[in-house]
């Protein structure tokens, strides 16, 4: 459910026209509801009740400090995988003891920097990032608090880019392996031991492959209560999908229900790192028309969003549903919608059936809350859109659209090529 509905034919946020906000910001830009964020929190928090457990929001997902600082007004933790992550995610105000940092390359200066601001467990995912955390506590004298990432080499079902938990992928560890990363903590003063971690992909449908991933991470916590390693934190990570077309995920209590019975008695606290689920259809992206392009074999409309902005079509394949700001009765067309960006690859959607689209008109690209601006770039040298977030019958700009100065502001040409010098 989304707070994105039409009224009198008109695309409305929450309580505000989107047609006037994009008068007043200009497009394409970002447009998030505080009441749709809000409102997927606490239906996913409320289905872990009578659960010892922590959600924390995963930050890759979607990192504005406006959306950040919502959830941590919600009582949200953080999965983070960067610095970057983990500076956003303070600044946001969510304490320290409910983040999380996960991600398969931490570097030594991004191991400190969690140290020093005091976080609940590391993530690990590798052996030789084990040894290294161990060597940055030390110079620090401090305890990193650590869970060790098992791969349970489980199929999610889900796009392969965005699959974690096969034996193939890059990610944590196969039991074995696992194990003796579990044995060199023990032995180490500078680690402890506090959790299990396990995440096995995004956009999930089906509720099977996360049952299967904690069955076999019971299976492996009675190995190490063998070796008398207790475990405090069982990590399943996030993963839950979401509707973009015409899938149907389960819902958040089917999900927490099946996770529940799985659990039975075992006295752990849940940590669970939903993204998606929480932003994805809580935030759309509003572009303008430029141009309707007839040709004999394809039709375009050809939109001032491009893949830029927006990565997912060109990256994954990837569908988002596309309508009208301001509904009319139009003839309909089948046609490709595309950016101006200079590569092929460049489009929102291919032969979809629209409404004819006029130079000028509005449209909304829906379900961008997740993956979105987040993976924006300034390819072509074109600047990032600006993010909005509507609350009730408000609008705010949170984060500005950039301009052509702050491209290249951190940039410098070396003094052989300036002109003084020839």
């Amino acid at each position: 459910m989304h707070h994105f509905q039409y009224r009198d034919g008109e695309l409305y946020a929450e309580d505000v026209p989107v047609r006037e906000i994009a008068k007043k910001v200009g497009t394409p830009f970002y447009l998030y509801s505080a009441a749709t964020l809000r409102r997927h929190f606490r239906v996913f928090d409320k289905a872990f009740d009578g659960i010892p457990h922590l959600v924390c929001y995963s930050v890759k997902a979607n990192s504005n400090l406006a959306v950040l600082s919502l959830f941590a007004k919600e009582g949200s933790g953080a999965d983070i995988v960067s610095g970057g992550e983990l500076y956003r995610a303070l600044k946001a105000g969510i304490p320290p003891k409910k983040i999380v940092f996960s991600g398969v390359g931490k570097t030594p200066k991004e191991m400190r920097e969690a140290l020093q601001a005091g976080i609940l467990m590391f993530n690990v995912e590798s052996l030789g990032e084990l040894k290294t955390l161990a060597k940055v506590a030390k110079r620090l004298e401090k305890i990193a608090p650590v869970a060790i990432r098992i791969n349970p080499d489980v199929d999610p079902k889900t796009h392969p880019y965005i699959s974690t938990g096969l034996k193939k992928n890059k990610f944590g560890l196969d039991a074995a392996n696992a194990l003796k990363a579990y044995e060199f903590a023990k032995e180490n003063p500078y680690l402890e031991i506090v959790g299990i971690d396990c995440h096995i992909g995004s956009q999930l449908t089906q509720i099977s492959p996360f049952v299967e991933a904690l069955r076999k991470i019971k299976e492996f916590i009675l190995e190490l209560e063998a070796i008398d390693i207790k475990i405090k934190y069982i990590d399943l990570g996030g993963g839950l999908g979401i509707v973009y077309g015409n899938e149907a995920p389960p819902p958040p209590a089917e999900y927490a229900k099946a996770l529940q019975e799985e659990l039975g008695d075992l006295d752990v606290t849940l940590i669970l790192e939903p993204g998606r689920v929480l932003v994805g259809n809580a935030g759309i992206l509003v572009t303008k028309a430029l141009y309707y392009k007839e040709t004999p074999t394809k039709n375009f409309v050809i939109v001032d969003a491009g893949m830029n902005d927006l990565l997912r079509p060109a990256f994954y394949d990837a569908y988002h549903e596309i309508i009208p700001v301001k509904e009319k009765d139009a003839p309909k067309i089948v046609a490709d919608v595309v950016g101006p960006i200079c590569e092929t690859g460049d489009f929102f959607a291919r032969d979809r059936e629209l409404p004819l689209v006029r130079p000028g008109e509005l449209l909304a690209i829906m379900s961008a809350g997740a993956y979105g601006f987040v993976m924006a770039s300034n390819y072509n040298s074109r600047p990032r859109p600006a993010e909005v977030m509507v609350n009730g019958s408000d609008f705010f700009v949170v984060r500005r659209r950039e301009n052509y100065a702050r491209l290249v502001a951190g940039e410098k040409i070396p003094p052989f090529l300036s002109e003084q010098n020839g």
